[in-house]
């Protein structure tokens, strides 16, 4: 055996002992939210890239209630902020407030000032409060007046935005989708699931959630996660999906040339990278495979990839473009 291998094998027993502490914190989560099994280990894969979250789905769905639980079981600072037309970036980050007795300005801080903020419906706010949230989400920090402000760490937004009410909302803008790690769609919950929660809610059961993670803890499963073993191989079959989203042609899709307007950006091959190394993580490995980078590969690109008024006439969705594509580029 190589020392490379040497390396991956030692690594892979680092991660499948680490990889415990997290199912811990699904458990916790679990206990609270019936089904939304999807929502639930995306919410992992953002926490351990440290990337932002976009959700969308209808009301009633648990979105919201889903990440306060993870707050509590992670033991993080949780804030929330319902966006709506009137909000301010003020509102937001916060302001400075003038003091009679000393004279002087001092700065009162805003809900973003927490580990996990969650954005309830963010495509309703206007474009400067969208941009407020931007530098936070990009530079992790705020400027208030001429002082700036660096965010706890991890400083994490998970937002939530309604796909059928659009009356009212403002459209986020590609530059601020892009910085959003994952989109992903939160459906209906199984019959089953939904019985399960009608009892729940009859009975008045509530769950208690504990604390199995700190913010030290969660540092360091990040960091742990940035090790695990990419190839070479898999790099290039990530690369090639990316590509193929910007040339359909070049990978035998003639079809699809005339559906895509913009292809995935290179972050979305950074993207791609880094929560393909999550999902590895989650499932105990320290290396990743080909299935790890198709599992996340809707949630890396759904976002990222902009339609022709042709596609959206044939009813053709981003999905359906993924899907066509991760049909044909070579599985290494």
């Amino acid at each position: 055996m190589s020392q490379a291998q040497m390396d991956v094998a030692k690594l892979n027993d680092a991660v499948r002992e680490e990889a415990h502490q997290v199912q811990a914190a699904v458990a916790e989560v679990k206990k609270v939210i019936v089904g939304q099994r999807v929502l639930i280990d995306r919410m992992m894969v953002a926490l351990l890239c440290r990337g932002h979250l976009l959700v969308e789905g209808v009301p009633g769905l648990a979105k919201t209630l889903a990440v306060k639980t993870l707050s509590q079981a992670l033991d993080l600072q949780f804030s929330r902020i319902q966006f709506t037309p009137d909000l301010l970036p003020a509102d937001l980050i916060g302001t400075l407030v003038y003091s009679p007795k000393t004279g002087e300005f001092s700065a009162r801080k805003g809900p973003v000032f927490a580990n996990l903020l969650l954005a309830d419906e963010i495509n309703r706010a206007p474009a400067k409060v969208q941009s407020a949230l931007l530098e936070s989400m990009q530079e992790r920090q705020v400027t208030l007046g001429d002082t700036t402000h660096p965010l706890p760490d991890p400083f994490l937004v998970f937002a939530t935005q309604n796909p059928i009410e659009q009356e009212g909302t403002y459209p986020l803008p590609e530059a601020q989708v892009d910085r959003f790690l994952l989109k992903v769609r939160v459906d209906y919950p199984r019959q089953e699931e939904e019985r399960q929660i009608l009892d729940r809610m009859i009975s008045g059961e509530a769950p208690a959630v504990g604390r199995v993670l700190g913010r030290d803890a969660i540092r360091s499963l990040c960091a742990r996660a940035r090790e695990v073993y990419l190839d070479e191989r898999i790099r290039d079959y990530i690369v090639a999906i990316v590509n193929a989203t910007r040339r359909p042609k070049d990978v035998g899709l003639p079809d699809l040339a005339h559906l895509v307007s913009f292809g995935a950006s290179p972050r979305a091959t950074l993207a791609f990278s880094e929560a393909a190394r999550a999902v590895a993580f989650l499932h105990g490995r320290g290396y990743v495979v080909p299935e790890d980078v198709k599992d996340i590969a809707k949630d890396v690109l759904r976002h990222r990839i902009l339609l022709t008024y042709e596609a959206e006439a044939e009813d053709v969705t981003t999905e359906t473009i993924v899907d066509r594509v991760l049909e044909r580029v070579e599985v290494p």
